[in-house]
């Protein structure tokens, strides 16, 4: 479930698409009625081509040469995993449906469909955008800085609770940092028997790690100028006692 915090300055469908491409480790092949996982044998070409590379005898090899060219013949499916443990750890599916070509060395995968599924829905991804966006700025980098922040930093994540609207945080057991990009932090708010995400927007896009610094920064001071919510005081007194 989402929270009543705005979410606002979100990357667009087609940069989280390549976003979770660009990042996920291993893919689900469905072809010919099977369906067979590939860890690590894959690849991004700039136009969001998937290059994989499977052995030479391998079915999907032998699918790929006779199935008929411009017909969806194959889907991959790929996860997004956040990269601190939170409840919920799928953050999106990217399903994209297209057919395989044979190329030595590999295989080249031309996408028909594109489908990505957040928590907020499924949207279809325009084949032209697709092709012509980029990852994230900080999406190779962000299963570092995320554990970083929640394994060094606690009490920032803590600090950062107070630009959270307090009915976001009521019954709030835990927070984890849940994604960051370009465009913000989303912060997972646990609760004994559901979550709910919060994003904290930046002031302005950050396109490395040392503008995403300076954002964290300019975030951590206004959370040190505002109060501290109640439920979390609450909390902190009921702890004590």
């Amino acid at each position: 479930m989402g929270d009543s915090q705005s979410w606002t300055a979100t990357p667009a469908a087609a940069e989280r698409a390549r976003s979770v491409l660009a990042t996920a480790w291993s893919c689900t092949v469905t072809a010919e009625g099977s369906r067979e996982d590939f860890v690590g044998a894959h690849t991004v070409a700039e136009d969001g081509r998937v290059l994989l590379h499977v052995p030479e005898d391998s079915a999907l090899v032998t699918a790929a040469i006779c199935a008929p060219r411009g017909e969806p013949s194959a889907v991959l499916e790929f996860a997004d995993v956040a990269p601190v443990p939170v409840r919920n750890r799928i953050r999106a599916r990217l399903w994209i449906a297209g057919w395989f070509g044979a190329e030595e060395g590999h295989l080249a995968f031309q996408a028909t469909r594109v489908v990505l599924r957040e928590p907020s829905g499924a949207v279809v991804v325009d084949l032209d955008e697709f092709t012509a966006a980029e990852p994230d700025p900080l999406a190779t980098a962000e299963a570092r800085l995320l554990t970083h922040l929640a394994d060094c930093h606690p009490d920032a994540v803590e600090r950062l609770t107070r630009l959270v609207e307090p009915e976001s945080l009521h019954g709030a057991v835990r927070v984890q940092p849940l994604a960051v990009d370009r465009h913000g932090l989303t912060l997972r708010i646990e609760r004994t028997r559901a979550h709910g995400d919060v994003r904290l927007p930046f002031h302005r896009p950050a396109d490395d790690v040392a503008q995403l610094t300076e954002r964290m920064h300019v975030l951590l001071g206004q959370a040190s100028a505002a109060s501290c919510p109640r439920a979390l005081q609450r909390q902190r007194t009921d702890g004590d006692g």
